[in-house]
């Protein structure tokens, strides 16, 4: 049974939910998800993984958290990688350039940018979660 890590940054608790419904979709789909907050997380240990998911929220002017997010991007080539996470202004720019950011790395980007949120998930967002979960786990 192959599993799958959910690394997330979280602020608020909305990215961490968000982690929480990737991981369903994963387990739904029959494999095991391994959910691991960034804090003390070494970006290195998805190195030798083919598929996991990175999560963070919007940060100041709509930036990713630095650390682990950017460190990915070093060995992203040939990797299948869900992006997810949310944000409490703006219109989602942070997910658009983190997207490009791991397709011009050379990932694959499952879902593209469609795994955001404002402000707290809500049915729609954990649908999308869930199905994004089931892609990494295929």
């Amino acid at each position: 049974m192959a599993q799958i890590t959910i690394a997330y940054y979280s602020e608020t608790g909305n990215t961490e939910a968000m982690a929480s419904m990737v991981a369903k979709g994963v387990e739904a789909a029959g494999a095991t998800a391994k959910i691991v907050s960034v804090d003390g997380f070494d970006a290195a240990e998805l190195k030798e993984e083919a598929a996991f998911a990175l999560g963070c929220p919007a940060m100041g002017d709509e930036v990713l958290e630095e650390g682990t997010m950017e460190e990915v991007a070093k060995f992203a080539a040939g990797k299948k990688i869900g992006l997810f996470g949310s944000y409490g202004w703006g219109d989602g720019e942070w997910m658009r350039n983190w997207v490009k950011q791991m397709q011009d790395a050379g990932a694959e980007v499952l879902g593209g940018e469609d795994a955001i949120c404002c402000d707290a998930p809500d049915d729609e967002a954990e649908e999308k979660l869930v199905e994004l979960g089931k892609k990494l786990a295929e």
